[in-house]
């Protein structure tokens, strides 16, 4: 199984770039993974916070393909503990054939559009992250999940 994670905009701050990229690094160990970067939209002074949803929307759904399981990281989404989360991946390495595919959108949201698309919410926290933040904290919490189901000391209960 193919894991990927969509984010809106790239990642602007080095110590975040550089955290990231280790985790993805480690995260791979374990598991076919990779981060696809949709642009920000440009000139965006003039539109509404519609607008932007719906045209970043447009421009998420475009980046999936066929047969992914679609899981938008979502402020309404269910949480889950550390080892639940890879109790989850376990499950989904076991039955997903083509893309898992975690979606972190703009700061707007998501549209009505890439909600239909959506197989399930998941929460990281009750906490509101910035956009850069969230996708470290997806990213390390995914390699913690692999380290869990491979048995590395990475995890402590």
């Amino acid at each position: 199984m193919k894991t990927t994670l969509i984010v809106v905009g790239r990642t602007v701050e080095n110590y975040f770039i550089n955290a990231i990229e280790e985790y993805v690094k480690r995260t791979q160990r374990y598991l076919q993974f990779n981060i696809e970067v949709i642009p920000e939209l440009k000139n965006t002074k003039n539109l509404s916070e519609n607008v932007q949803k719906e045209k970043e929307g447009e421009l998420i759904i475009n980046s999936l393909q066929p047969g992914d399981y679609v899981v938008l990281l979502d402020e309404g989404g269910k949480e889950m503990r550390s080892v639940e989360f890879a109790e989850y991946m376990r499950k989904k390495m076991n039955t997903i054939n083509k893309r898992l595919v975690f979606v972190i959108g703009g700061p707007y949201g998501f549209s009505q559009d890439v909600y239909k698309r959506t197989d399930e919410k998941m929460s990281l926290s009750k906490m509101t992250f910035s956009h850069q933040m969230v996708r470290l904290i997806f990213v390390e919490q995914l390699y913690r999940a692999m380290s869990i189901l491979n048995g590395s000391p990475y995890h402590h209960e």
